[in-house]
């Protein structure tokens, strides 16, 4: 990685991303309004892809330019975040198979499970059609991804009894 504490950083396979709660991702009560998961989420999988060495902007620079689509999404609300939280956005990618890639992610505030997501991409060209993820992009990505063939339903985040 680079050095920007705003980057995040690896524990083991996982990438963490702090993400500080503004005023405008909150509604009038002062808690994170719903559809600002998915931009704190898609923050988390972009920063792992440019942790790893392999930003959007160098995918579209390739002889054959590929970037991403969410084809699938499942987020599981847990507990509200609130103004001024301080939360991590936990990225881990599970597996590629042709086109498609699929990633946990998690939202935590401390300890504190807020929420756990499942996500599918695509990776496609320009014109929007699947393709197989760029060789430099899976070699890169390849240490990260879990070893055993991923099951149907992927596995989720655990919370520790309170």
């Amino acid at each position: 990685m680079n050095g920007d504490p705003s980057a995040g950083r690896f524990c083991g396979r996982e990438h963490i991303l702090p993400v500080r709660v503004y005023y405008e991702d909150t509604d009038f009560g002062g808690v994170v309004y719903h559809a600002n998961y998915v931009r704190y989420l898609e923050r988390g999988r972009s920063e792992f892809i440019r942790a790893i060495g392999a930003s959007h902007s160098s995918l579209l620079r390739e002889d054959k330019p590929a970037t991403f689509v969410v084809s699938a999404l499942e987020m599981r609300f847990v507990r509200p975040a609130r103004i001024d939280d301080l939360l991590e956005i936990r990225t881990l990618f599970e597996w590629v198979r042709g086109a498609r890639i699929w990633c946990r992610q998690a939202v935590f505030r401390g300890n504190e499970l807020i929420l756990e997501a499942g996500v599918e991409n695509v990776c496609v060209n320009l014109d929007g059609r699947p393709r197989r993820p760029p060789g430099a992009l899976m070699q890169r990505l390849r240490p990260y991804l879990e070893q055993a063939v991923a099951s149907v339903e992927p596995p989720k985040y655990v919370v520790a009894a309170e």
